[in-house]
């Protein structure tokens, strides 16, 4: 078995949580990426990383890195995995794959035409609970499903003195909660599904229009302020999303995103009403599947590999009774992403078991269409893969 060796681009909030899954592994992280080599070179030295850019290029010109993870701000994903791709790496690419449709299609047919390993870091459907829940639908637990109902709450944006790159047009895209968060609701709605949206209803608010300099008063670290803006930023885009859904199988559906929603700190919600039967999964008890029934006592399933289903049993790492959490999600999702690289260099055929660039091109789809019914106020359709991309 040789050893796979990784980059990291990006070392925010998320890029040290792809490096201590990457270890976990067994992976060697050669060499990571920051916002300037000085922060670059602190952050390494911090973490054990021998080598340390200030320019992604630099490090793509490593022939000893084999995959790299992209973890930056939304408007790099797509200049970053197109010259990762061109540079022939492996790409890891966090949500969303590019600012809208178009990059994202783009990216698709690059990386199906290098014959290179994609994926884009959708790691809420490696919870072992909710490959459970993925299961029961599929074998017919829960009858014909009528009902997808799907929220994401987070209060990081709840004072007018909350203010980061998500909220810039430039850096985040025409929609701010919707693609920061709402990228992994929509993919989660549809993977545990099975069912794809086909039209949308949205209406998008901007509960802060106008985001202020927290006063100085306030010291630091009281919110995540402009403390250094000399001046009142204007937000065009939303911070609280909310949309009807209809699916290909006719189910209805909804979802409500939120960075306005005091005391929940990153809360994904799920719930499937079926003719048999309904179940229910939340991120914040992420070991706990509700079960309900009309005819006999609903029941709650804790997250124990011998009361799973063979296949969701394989995503347990740790007994029944120990937890398992937003970590160990990573840990799984690179497990996968990394054995079809493995199969790769050795000539075998690959099955993806994760979310590809596809994946992350239908959610961008699904994005457009819920951006574009805000704007015009009625149901818009999903666009549709081109069929090469089927």
């Amino acid at each position: 078995m040789f050893r796979l060796r990784a980059g990291i681009i990006g070392m925010g909030s998320i890029g040290p949580v792809h490096l201590e899954a990457a270890r976990r592994l067994g992976a060697e992280v050669v060499a990571l990426v920051g916002s300037t080599e000085e922060k670059a070179r602190g952050q390494a030295d911090r973490l054990g990383v021998p080598s340390a850019y200030g320019d992604y290029r630099a490090l793509l010109e490593r022939p000893d890195v084999e995959v790299v993870h992209i973890c930056t701000p939304n408007h790099l994903h797509f200049p970053m995995a197109r010259d990762a791709l061109a540079a022939g790496k492996h790409v890891i690419c966090e949500k969303p794959l590019g600012l809208d449709s178009r990059e994202s299609s783009l990216l698709l047919d690059m990386a199906r035409q290098s014959g290179l390993v994609h994926a884009v870091n959708f790691n809420n459907r490696f919870y072992p609970l909710v490959q459970h829940a993925r299961d029961l639908i599929r074998q017919g637990e829960l009858g014909r499903l009528f009902a997808i109902r799907g929220a994401c709450l987070m209060d990081s944006l709840l004072y007018e003195t909350d203010y980061n790159w998500r909220l810039d047009l430039q850096s985040g895209g025409l929609t701010c909660v919707l693609s920061t968060v709402g990228s992994h609701l929509i993919d989660l709605l549809t993977y545990v599904s099975g069912q794809a949206v086909v039209e949308v209803c949205a209406d998008f608010s901007t509960v802060h229009p106008v985001r202020r300099p927290a006063p100085a008063s306030l010291g630091p670290g009281t919110a995540q302020v402009a403390s250094g803006e000399p001046v009142e930023k204007m937000i065009r885009t939303e911070d609280y999303a909310g949309a009807l859904l209809r699916y290909d199988s006719g189910a209805r559906g909804s979802l409500t995103v939120s960075q306005v929603s005091a005391g929940r700190k990153y809360c994904h919600q799920l719930e499937v009403d079926g003719a048999k039967a309904a179940l229910s999964w939340q991120s914040e008890e992420p070991n706990t599947l509700w079960l309900g029934y009309r005819d006999q006592a609903n029941h709650v399933l804790p997250k124990d590999p011998s009361l799973l289903s063979v296949r969701a049993a394989q995503y347990v790492d740790h007994p029944g009774g120990c937890a398992e959490g937003f970590g160990d999600t990573f840990k799984q999702f690179l497990g996968c992403v990394y054995a079809a690289i493995r199969k790769r260099k050795g000539g075998e055929a690959v099955l993806p078991d994760f979310p590809t660039f596809a994946d992350g091109h239908a959610e961008r789809l699904v994005n457009d269409a819920l951006a574009g019914s805000a704007t015009t106020g009625g149901w818009v359709r999903v666009s549709r893969p081109s069929p090469q991309m089927e």
